[in-house]
């Protein structure tokens, strides 16, 4: 049996879509009654200027105002200096830093070349170093650019040890558009095996061609025990029209425990928030696994 740990991404890459503004102190519910569920990790929020992520604009408050659960990491996206002060300033716990695997992607995303994110990057991990906070950094693209297409695993490789060289704490492997498929995620691990730590290295996948779980069980059975889901599959990509969010983080969690892997998370009540996330986002959300239960859940016979 595995041991699984699961962080949770939806108070930031999951409310950062969403049309409608969630006010603050729902934000601060919402992180609070997953604080009770059982995460390794939860992203909060995101440290970017408000122009760019009007619907993360109260980022210093939700910080601040959260409940902080013993065991939980609590993380925040930041995308230079400015943003790691203000984070550092708010208690957060470890910054989540991101660039692409995509020369195009990178430029699209963040107007910027690799080399120079890469610069970029590499001083906010040395900065929030000396202030003791760790970093991991999340790289998009890493299963498949929307407008390149194929991204090389040594590509990959690269970006990633030249990050862990210069002092982050992990690194992120993200399938940003949904274009990963079951044998390239083992293409990929197999590729990074014996140059990155397994436990400092994390798998975040979307659910946008309806491949999630088929990856991530590629993912573990390739030896990745760390995972990144959005409550409710919320999330996307601009780069991605149309596309749905994040794997779901109960439908993975579901799958890791009917499979016998530990998770620390308690299922029972990840559903009843997650029942709650429409009302939050004023928005209907499909959820197989809200609306049939989990499993084990056994029902009467029929009246004969």
């Amino acid at each position: 049996m595995t041991r699984v740990l699961v962080n949770e991404v939806a108070p930031r890459d999951g409310l950062q879509m969403e049309q409608r503004f969630v006010p603050t102190h729902e934000k601060i519910a919402f992180v609070d009654a997953l604080s009770d569920c059982g995460f390794a990790k939860i992203e909060v929020t995101s440290f970017t200027s408000a122009r760019a992520i009007p619907a993360l604009a109260d980022a210093e408050v939700v910080m601040r105002e959260i409940r902080r659960v013993p065991g939980v990491v609590y993380t925040a996206l930041v995308p230079n200096l400015r943003g790691m002060e203000r984070a550092i300033e708010s208690r957060v716990d470890e910054l989540n830093l991101v660039m692409s695997c995509s020369e195009s992607h990178n430029v699209a995303n963040l107007r910027m070349g690799r080399a120079q994110s890469l610069a970029q990057l590499l001083q906010v991990v040395r900065e929030a170093g000396h202030g003791g906070v760790l970093c991991n950094v999340s790289l998009s693209c890493a299963f498949g650019c929307p407008f390149e297409g194929e991204v090389p695993v040594d590509e990959v490789a690269r970006i990633a040890l030249a990050l862990m060289a210069g002092g982050a704490a992990g690194i992120t492997l993200c399938d940003t558009t949904g274009m990963a498929d079951p044998l390239g995620v083992r293409r990929l691990l197999d590729r990074l095996h014996g140059t990155l730590a397994i436990d400092s290295t994390t798998v975040h996948l979307h659910d946008t061609r309806g491949m999630a779980l088929a990856n991530a069980l590629a993912a573990l059975e390739s030896g990745a025990s760390r995972f990144d889901a959005s409550c409710a599959g919320l999330g996307g990509c601009p780069y991605a029209p149309g596309a749905s969010g994040n794997v779901n983080t109960e439908t993975l969690v579901h799958m890791f425990q009917c499979m016998g892997h530990a998770t620390g998370i308690d299922l029972a009540r990840l559903l009843r928030v997650a029942a709650r996330v429409p009302a939050l986002v004023a928005r209907a959300l499909p959820n197989a696994l809200v609306a049939a239960g989990p499993r084990d859940a056994l029902h009467p016979l029929p009246a004969s």
